[in-house]
């Protein structure tokens, strides 16, 4: 006999176009009906690439076409045209892809101090080492950060004669932050318009050239920094940071909701800080123990990766020496990192 689970575990096996995660997971099901021995399977998509709902439709019917006494197969799609910006301006700078660039992976938290530009970082360090072309974009524009990370603080980024700003190059990847544009006790004191436009000029008039991934380094929040983000580029996917704790837990959350709200899909959850191991090998969890992995598991998620507190890892960061530069087979954090850029790579 047919039944809602036993199409939905099936439809566990057609993945999003070009991403390892399947349709279920990224929450685009919305409903299927059973009519006998037909189904329909209702789907909701935010796209302008025609590819997308094309090869989700063939991959359903090839799915539940396999599931034993199914007829007629129907995917009936609810397709939007992304957002327009909320704020006025140039309507040529709605939400779209970034000329040159594959893919858009924005790494937020809601929340601060839980690692996340450390996060963002190695990822796309990580993401080089395996040959891919990467940018970063600092899209923190209070508290920027990536400049010290990758040991570039001391750089200024040019300009062509057409405004369009050259991203500066360190560790094999671009990167654009406004750490390298003011120095280190100057602060940005701009109101949320002025800051929406920083943000724009970072995405859409920076010469990122060819990437396969371009990495979001999100401010803490769910603000207008933001809403212009996903708003203004398609993003492909969000990766989520949290500690372990609730009082983490509770913001990570609105983050996910909000990118929910605006039809970005959730790779999953990176859980940083998960434990601290002393020199004899005792690990103690300074900030509670599995909550990532709760969270993921309830928000039907995965969970990326579990990065332990770790000193060498803290002083790497502060000499602009990133650990995922290390050898991941020398080195446990690396390896972490490794295996999360596998993750979102295949």
């Amino acid at each position: 006999m047919i039944t809602e689970d036993s199409v939905r575990e099936k439809l566990g096996e057609v993945n999003y176009p070009g991403f390892s995660r399947d349709i279920v997971s990224f929450g685009l099901v919305k409903e299927v009906l059973i009519d006998g021995s037909d189904v329909t399977v209702k789907i909701s998509l935010a796209t302008r690439d025609p590819n997308v709902p094309r090869q989700i439709h063939e991959g359903t019917e090839a799915a539940l076409s396999a599931l034993e006494g199914v007829g007629k197969v129907s995917v009936d799609f609810d397709i939007q045209d992304p957002p327009e910006p909320v704020t006025g301006g140039d309507p040529a700078a709605g939400q779209s892809s970034i000329p040159g660039v594959k893919k858009i992976i924005a790494v937020g938290s809601g929340k601060g101090g839980v690692g996340k530009s450390t996060v963002a970082t190695n990822l796309a360090i990580a993401l080089s080492r395996t040959g891919a072309k990467v940018g970063l974009c600092d899209c923190d524009l209070y508290g920027p950060s990536v400049a010290l990370m990758l040991g570039a603080e001391d750089k200024q980024p040019m300009a062509t004669e057409q405004n369009e700003i050259i991203p500066i190059e360190a560790h094999g990847i671009k990167a654009i932050s406004m750490g390298f544009l003011l120095s280190e006790d100057s602060p940005v004191i701009v109101r949320g318009p002025l800051a929406t436009r920083y943000t724009q000029q970072f995405l859409r008039q920076c010469l990122w050239g060819e990437l396969d991934y371009l990495v979001l380094d999100l401010p803490p929040g769910t603000g207008d920094i933001q809403l212009t983000i996903v708003q203004t580029v398609a993003v492909d996917a969000a990766v989520i940071v949290t500690t372990p704790q609730e009082v983490a837990l509770i913001d990570a959350r609105k983050a996910i909701g909000m990118f929910a709200k605006v039809n970005v899909p959730i790779a999953g959850i990176v859980e940083n800080m998960a434990w601290f191991e002393c020199d004899h090998g005792e690990k103690y969890f300074i900030f509670g123990e599995g909550g990532g992995a709760k969270e993921a598991e309830e928000r039907g998620v995965p969970l990326l990766a579990e990065i332990p507190l770790d000193v060498p890892t803290r002083d790497r960061a502060d000499s602009g020496q990133p650990v995922a530069l290390e050898d991941p087979a020398d080195n446990a954090i690396s390896g972490a990192f490794a295996n999360l850029a596998e993750k979102l790579s295949s």
